[in-house]
């Protein structure tokens, strides 16, 4: 197994930290959203997967001629209380440290799900207790506040959109109706799920500037993800001119902190148009840049199944060929 582990461990190296650092520096992102989030979701899936599989395919390498048989052997190996020849602290470190790698990712996924959900339901109550129902607009509550704010709160079966009082005064008929596209898009394409996975991949590992650098870019790339949609329904001037009209705009003063806790899972307040986002956003409405074409998209998607395929293959192919 050792060509195994060394493939492993030098694709785990390059997708922690080479990779995502030239996905995140390029430009072509912001002309393919959807396609640069289906390549993100790869390179944290393929990173992870080829960590746990060059610790374990070092560490269980003198339990079996490759991983599936030393993962069979090792419960055996272990309940005896004894090791096979070859088997040394290295190797045992490599399985604890997999072991342990896996089990806290897994827990830290399932405690950033759970936590983001009690959040949503306390938003949820705030929401139904400080705002009231727009008739005219099902589905929408207004918020009696001067600060221009409007975010998506996602829920179990319904989300609400959330508007203030000083976002429709703010706004037209038309960019209100963008921002309202805009956020329809966050709940129908349920981005709160792809969001809290990468806040988990954060919190799983704080020590790694790569999972901040992936959960900041893939917040970007889901607020233009919304914008395309959003542009759909109503002229990319309309939708700018919101951005830039509330990114300008006073920000929420600290008594709206509560309801736009940073760890639930509603956009940020005001459209999430601050800084490089709102100037990145804008810069694509006003300048569009040149089409991502069909081949070039289907390219990226080719790029993103195969940093999923290779850590797969290495690690089932030995047991399958054997």
């Amino acid at each position: 197994m050792t060509i195994t582990w060394v493939a492993l461990a030098v694709l785990a190296v390059a997708l922690a930290w080479p990779v995502p650092i030239l996905l995140a520096r390029s430009s072509w992102p912001s002309r393919a959203p959807a396609t640069a989030l289906i390549v993100w979701q790869a390179i944290a899936l393929a990173g992870g997967l080829s960590m746990l599989g060059a610790l374990f395919s070092y560490g269980l390498e003198p339990f079996g001629p490759d991983l599936a048989s030393g993962l069979a052997a090792f419960p055996g190996w272990v309940l005896s209380g004894s090791l096979p020849p070859g088997a040394g602290f290295l190797q045992m470190f490599a399985v604890s440290g997999g072991i342990l790698l896996g089990v806290h990712l897994l827990l830290t996924l399932g405690l950033t799900f759970a936590r983001a959900e009690r959040s949503r339901q306390r938003h949820h109550q705030l929401v139904q207790l400080l705002s009231t129902p727009m008739p005219e607009r099902p589905g929408m509550r207004l918020l009696d506040h001067e600060a221009p704010i409007a975010y998506c709160l996602p829920g179990t079966t319904r989300s609400v959109t959330v508007l203030s009082a000083g976002l429709v005064d703010l706004l037209d008929d038309e960019q209100l109706r963008a921002v309202i596209a805009h956020e329809t898009a966050h709940a129908t394409q349920r981005h709160h799920l792809l969001l809290v996975a990468f806040r988990a991949w954060r919190g799983s590992l704080p020590w790694f500037p790569i999972a901040t650098r992936a959960l900041d870019a893939v917040t970007v790339l889901v607020e233009m993800l919304a914008d395309d949609r959003a542009r759909q329904q109503v002229p990319d001037a309309a939708l700018a001119s919101s951005i830039a009209l509330v990114a300008s705009a006073s920000n929420a003063p600290p008594a709206m902190s509560s309801l736009n806790s940073a760890e639930s899972d509603a956009a940020a307040s005001a459209l999430a148009a601050d800084g490089a986002s709102a100037e990145r956003r804008l810069a694509r409405l006003i300048t569009p840049g040149r089409p991502f074409g069909a081949a070039a998209r289907a390219f990226a998607l080719v790029c993103g199944i195969a940093l999923l395929a290779v850590p797969t293959a290495l690690i089932l192919a030995p047991a399958i060929i054997g």
